[in-house]
């Protein structure tokens, strides 16, 4: 894998919202974001200059929160800042396929559609796996499992900058941990982006080591260190 084919992770925000997610984002000028009820992920160039943040403030309006996804440039002083969360960024190495893992007994795995979505807010409000919006499963294929009919596990896909898909939202209940729920759904989610031809990658927190872990036992390796930064607009 070369350092061109990765490039567009850099900003696989404004990728996205550029290509394949241009449906479910605004732009203005160089500035872009996702609708709300999407998700609240927002991009400017690579070397934003100071009417690409007028732009962006102007897209988003007064007060709005701006999840600045690994943006190096600072934005103008009197944006207020929210929050910031140092993560690592994951690709998978080739074009290889994961290995299927066996379901635990008693347990469905099944795709998740509009009728899910309360179960799928319940679950990520327990659980904190990341931004999960009300319309945040229109990115891609979300998939869940199914414990004697309750969603238990959950992941999906996120972010689509060209020729990759982000998995995401990877989250089990605490009373269903140590199950494997959470690699098979991740296993499952690669190799069907792997069979469509793009590369799957993802982020963790860098404080989430058993994440990290698991992303690297089923084969995934270390690309890059990511700062996530939030602000509100002025």
């Amino acid at each position: 894998m070369t350092a061109e084919e990765t490039a567009v992770l850099d900003d696989p925000v404004g990728a996205s919202l550029h290509g394949h997610h241009a449906p479910l984002g605004r732009r203005l000028g160089r500035a872009a974001s996702y609708v709300p009820d999407v998700a609240t992920f927002s991009s400017v160039s690579a070397d934003p200059g100071p009417e690409d943040w007028a732009d962006l403030a102007r897209l988003l309006g007064p007060g709005a929160f701006a999840d600045m996804f690994n943006c190096p440039a600072p934005p103008p002083a009197d944006w207020e800042p929210v929050f910031v969360l140092e993560g690592r960024q994951l690709v998978w190495p080739g074009d290889r396929r994961p290995a299927p893992a066996p379901p635990a007994a008693g347990t469905k795995l099944v795709e998740l559609g509009a009728a899910d979505v309360p179960e799928m807010l319940a679950l990520v409000a327990r659980t904190a796996p990341g931004p999960f919006r009300p319309r945040t499963r229109e990115l891609g294929t979300y998939l869940g499992v199914r414990e004697r009919g309750t969603l238990v596990a959950m992941a999906g896909e996120r972010l689509r900058p060209p020729g990759w898909t982000e998995i995401s939202a990877v989250c089990t209940a605490p009373e269903a941990r140590g199950r494997g729920h959470a690699g098979r759904l991740v296993g499952e989610l690669a190799a069907r982006v792997l069979a469509r031809d793009e590369r799957p990658f993802l982020h963790a927190a860098e404080a989430n080591t058993g994440a990290i872990a698991l992303y690297e036992r089923l084969g995934f390796v270390s690309r890059a260190h990511v700062t996530f930064r939030g602000f509100r607009t002025p």
